[in-house]
């Protein structure tokens, strides 16, 4: 699927200072006129769209770039090569991905991938679908535990969840995952997603070589329907 501990987590700092960076009014009237446009646009055309100097809007333009809102790319605006034809010009475009903040932590786009693919591959194989979605949620969870810093200790396991936006609370011996990364599906489709939940965890600690201690289905209210205790 692709998913890498550091991916999940996506850099939390990062994210919402790009968002941040669009409350400054200019820059975000700058940003609204690129992705509207169908073509990579210069400077010169975003600084008539905001009507506001070249200089200023330099500014800002960058700081949309290294806030990976926007990329730069260099073409020349002639149509003509080689010799003569003038130097490419700086030109101002979306940036690839998407940048998203939730408070709490959701990952539904997780979600959205194990679902897709285990209906795919229910459908070619004849595998019962709740079966293949269970088995790939625990395949991510040992691929995601596995890749995870200090691997093998409590330090590690609870980053790791923090990571995936489970807000991990120890209550003696016991863990506690006060939030649902899944929340608005498992409100939904309660056995399924909190099914699927289960062998994700169970996968995690697999992948983190925690075994003293084992993930447990147990729903309350306004937590993860899961609970990790010591193993035995």
């Amino acid at each position: 699927m692709g998913f890498r501990m550091g991916e999940v987590n996506g850099a939390w700092q990062a994210r919402v200072s790009a968002i941040a960076a669009l409350d400054e009014p200019t820059r975000r009237r700058l940003y609204e006129f690129v992705v509207r446009q169908p073509a990579p646009v210069s400077r010169d055309q975003a600084a008539d769209a905001v009507q506001a100097p070249r200089n200023t809007v330099s500014f800002h333009l960058d700081k949309l770039v290294a806030e990976g809102l926007l990329e730069a790319v260099y073409q020349r605006r002639t149509g003509r090569s080689g010799p003569g034809a003038g130097r490419p010009s700086k030109l101002y475009r979306r940036a690839p991905g998407q940048i998203a903040v939730s408070l709490p932590d959701r990952h539904y786009e997780m979600a959205a991938h194990l679902l897709a693919d285990a209906l795919q591959e229910a459908q070619t194989s004849g595998e019962p679908p709740r079966d293949v979605l269970d088995r790939r949620a625990r395949e991510l969870g040992h691929d995601l535990g596995r890749d995870a810093p200090g691997r093998g200790t409590r330090t590690g396991l609870v980053q790791a969840l923090e990571a995936l936006g489970y807000e991990p609370r120890a209550t003696g011996d016991t863990i506690t995952l006060i939030n649902c990364p899944f929340h608005s599906l498992a409100r939904q489709h309660t056995a399924m997603v909190c099914g699927m939940n289960l062998c994700l965890l169970t996968g995690l600690l697999e992948g983190l070589a925690a075994t003293d201690v084992t993930a447990r289905l147990e729903p309350a209210p306004e937590h993860c329907c899961v609970r990790l205790h010591p193993t035995g």
